[in-house]
């Protein structure tokens, strides 16, 4: 299962409401704001992990074990601390304050909701991102990063949610999504 499907049926939906409640949405606008957040999330992540030092800080951070309670409690999302870890997942994810308005920006442009509710949900759905991993590895043990079984690692996770127009190839939708959201000025 990708991030994105792993998200949208944490507790039967339970995750897409609750995010959708926080930020004013309804769920089919919370549900196409995902689809438009999860896979930019995705690829920043998938380029974190092409260093040693993301991946070492990756796994760090999931085997903590403390962002699962977003994917299997829901109501998690609305103490007010998931703001804050969802910030700092955002800071190692896309490195900048400008990239996450730069991809608030974009996903805005894309879905029709207005950049000031991506930017909320941001955070949220940062948290989400890291607690569908961390449940993952967490199921799978230290091998879920890059097993090659099917519905076993976590980079056929992010490819999963990357492959956006499902042609088998994550190449053209990462081309296309880093250049919409990240190497904008």
């Amino acid at each position: 299962m990708n991030i994105l499907d792993s998200i949208m049926n944490a507790g039967n939906g339970a995750a897409v409401r609750q995010i959708g409640a926080q930020v004013g949405l309804d769920e089919t606008q919370t549900t196409s704001a995902l689809s438009a957040l999860v896979p930019a999330l995705s690829t920043g992540l998938k380029q974190k992990l092409q260093s040693p030092e993301g991946l070492s800080g990756l796994m760090g951070a999931l085997s903590s074990g403390a962002h699962q309670r977003y994917i299997e409690n829901p109501s998690a999302l609305a103490e007010p601390e998931t703001v804050a870890d969802g910030n700092g997942i955002l800071g190692h994810i896309l490195g900048s304050k400008d990239v996450s308005r730069r991809v608030a920006a974009e996903t805005a442009a894309q879905t029709g909701l207005g950049a000031d509710v991506m930017k909320r949900m941001l955070p949220l759905v940062a948290s989400l991102v890291m607690g569908a991993m961390s449940r993952q590895t967490a199921a799978s043990g230290a091998a879920a990063l890059t097993s090659g079984k099917p519905h076993g690692g976590l980079l056929e996770m992010l490819e999963g949610t990357l492959d956006s127009n499902r042609d088998g190839s994550v190449m053209d939708d990462i081309t296309g999504m880093i250049g919409r959201t990240f190497n904008r000025s």
